[in-house]
C-alpha cells in the first residue's frame, strides 16, 4: 500500500526551487481560480509549492484554508503524479470557492496535470530516442 505522507521531501522549499519552475514551465493546467505549473525533476517523486498572494486572499485565515486544501489533495494524489516540481498559484475568485468547489477544481487539475506530465515525458523521451 502507498504511504500518504506529506513530509519536507515533497515540498519546494527554496526560492531557487520555485524560480526553476517559474522560469520556463513546459506543463501547465489552468482553471479560472488556480494555475498549476510543472517542470520535471530528477527525483523519484513529485514536489509541490503553493503561492497565494495577499492581493488574492486578504485574510490569513483564507490563505491558510486554501493552502491546507491544496496540500491535502496533493497528499492524497501524489502517487498518481509523475516526478515533477509543481507550483500551484491562486488567482482571483479562489476565496469565494467553498471547500467542496475547491476540491472539485483541484481534482480536475491533478488529473489534467498528471496526464500532461505523462505526455510531456513520452514526447521528450521520443525526441531524445528518435
Amino acid at each position: 500500500m502507498n504511504t500518504l505522507k506529506y513530509g519536507r521531501e515533497l515540498r519546494l522549499l527554496t526560492p531557487a526551487h520555485f524560480q526553476q519552475v517559474f522560469n520556463n514551465p513546459p506543463v501547465k493546467a489552468v482553471t479560472a481560480e488556480l494555475t498549476f505549473l510543472a517542470v520535471p525533476n530528477l527525483l523519484s517523486h513529485a514536489r509541490i509549492g503553493v503561492t497565494i498572494s495577499k492581493k488574492r486572499a486578504k485574510r490569513a485565515v483564507d490563505r491558510n484554508r486554501i493552502k491546507r486544501q491544496i496540500r491535502e489533495s496533493f497528499r492524497l494524489k501524489q502517487y498518481k503524479i509523475p516526478a515533477f516540481d509543481i507550483i500551484v498559484i491562486a488567482k482571483n475568485g479562489v476565496v469565494e470557492l467553498t471547500n467542496d468547489d475547491l476540491q472539485d477544481r483541484l481534482n480536475y487539475l491533478w488529473r489534467t496535470i498528471s496526464k500532461r506530465c505523462e505526455q510531456y515525458l513520452l514526447a521528450s523521451s521520443a525526441s531524445t530516442n528518435g
